[in-house]
């Protein structure tokens, strides 16, 4: 599907919007609750990774397809390798093939797990038979994806005894690793994080505890970009979120004060405001903690004509696409003066945006969603839209209550 989005009648935005439940708290919750029946989830995000995660979590054999699922790939190897008696395939989509898994695989035979590669070494798809654990010290690389990390730890608390593992470097992620651990806290389950070493005990049985997932950060991002491009005196609501939230980018929320947007915690709800006119010429961010929303700052940057430089982006490329590639090809297009290397991305200031672009989205669901805001400064095509209910189904409907034309082209 590709459609063509343009400016509202006013870029003077006033509205309120429910956004589902994050998809990295549930998929951590859908696995914890696999683990632990008596747990209960609310809130659980309605993304298409949550939905192959749910459903990949009750295969006790056979193929098991979690498509461009990320998170789901993961999650799912430590789980199946915990699993005794339980033998499957772990494999998805032709990019998921490209994503390497190998420091992971390696960890957890490093535990004693029963896994192997049925084509490239390195790569999905794999197959596991699964095994009663009780090696517990295991080391992993820590400027990886927190992924690898966060699967590991989730599964750590049903091992006879728990994990100690030892991060090699310097940390990537660290808001996604504390994550697991509060949702850790919250079901009982005992940990220590002290320097680079994570102690997970062990728990056999959970007492009746309900998690309720807090709405994406990630997805609360395009509307930062979108009050950013508005005029002052726009405002959104969102819901439902948190002051002390465990997803790392409620950042978001210090940052674009740089562009002009105030956040108000109220209740359950964060109401986003234009205050005034950006007033910086040039941004320096370190995304290290929060990768997720580099596309969205950047897209936020060259629509207000603000340089920029952003760092500690060295997970992009092993994301659903290279991101930072991808950045470079779809900003061009539009006019922008940028570089990119393996970790970092800058932006010269741009006076000009090309109109009627037509935006790839390389199967990426953050590509196509940051590039939406754009629509409040010029008229783009966004090829292939349908790729947002990876993670938010509603997009495109959301972004036409906002009053922007959305049309299928």
């Amino acid at each position: 599907m590709k459609l063509h989005i343009s400016k509202p009648v006013s870029n003077l935005i006033k509205e309120s919007i429910k956004i589902t439940g994050s998809k990295s708290e549930s998929n951590r919750s859908l696995l914890l609750k696999a683990l632990y029946s008596t747990i209960n989830i609310s809130n659980l995000s309605n993304s298409d990774d949550a939905i192959v995660m749910e459903k990949g979590l009750q295969i006790t054999s056979g193929k098991v397809d979690i498509h461009h699922a990320g998170t789901a790939m993961r999650f799912l190897t430590s789980y199946f390798a915990t699993q005794e008696g339980k033998e499957v395939t772990l494999t998805g989509s032709q990019r998921m093939t490209e994503r390497p898994i190998k420091v992971l695989v390696e960890a957890l035979q490093s535990l004693g797990a029963d896994i192997s590669y049925v084509k490239n070494e390195g790569y999905p798809p794999i197959r596991i038979k699964g095994k009663k654990i009780t090696n517990n010290k295991v080391s992993l690389p820590a400027n990886i994806s927190s992924q690898y990390i966060s699967s590991l730890l989730l599964t750590a608390p049903s091992l006879e005894n728990g994990i100690e593992l030892e991060l090699v470097g310097k940390i990537t992620s660290v808001p996604y690793i504390k994550m697991t651990l509060a949702l850790l806290s919250q079901i009982g389950v005992e940990s220590n994080f002290v320097g680079n070493t994570i102690t997970v005990s062990p728990k056999k049985e959970v007492a009746p505890t309900n998690l309720v997932v807090e709405s994406d950060w990630s997805s609360a991002s395009y509307y930062y970009g979108l009050i950013a491009l508005s005029d002052v005196g726009s405002q959104i609501t969102l819901s439902a979120y948190k002051e002390n939230s465990l997803q790392g980018d409620s950042v978001l929320a210090k940052i674009y004060t740089d562009f002009g947007v105030q956040t108000t915690f109220k209740e359950n709800q964060i109401v986003l405001e234009k205050i005034q006119k950006e007033q910086l010429p040039k941004v320096t961010i370190d995304l290290a903690n929060a990768p997720d929303i580099a596309q969205t700052i950047a897209v936020t940057c060259f629509g207000l004509g603000v340089a920029c430089h952003l760092t500690g982006l060295h997970t992009l490329k092993i994301k659903e696409t290279d991101r930072l590639e991808a950045l470079h090809t779809e900003l061009s297009k539009l006019g922008a003066n940028i570089t990119v290397t393996n970790e970092t991305l800058s932006l010269e200031p741009s006076e000009n945006i090309v109109p009627d672009v037509a935006i790839d989205t390389y199967n990426d669901h953050r590509m196509a969603m940051a590039f939406g805001p754009l629509a409040l400064k010029t008229s783009l095509f966004i090829n292939d839209a349908e790729v947002v209910s990876k993670s938010y189904p509603g997009y495109w409907e959301d972004f036409k209550n906002l009053g922007i034309v959305v049309k299928e082209a």
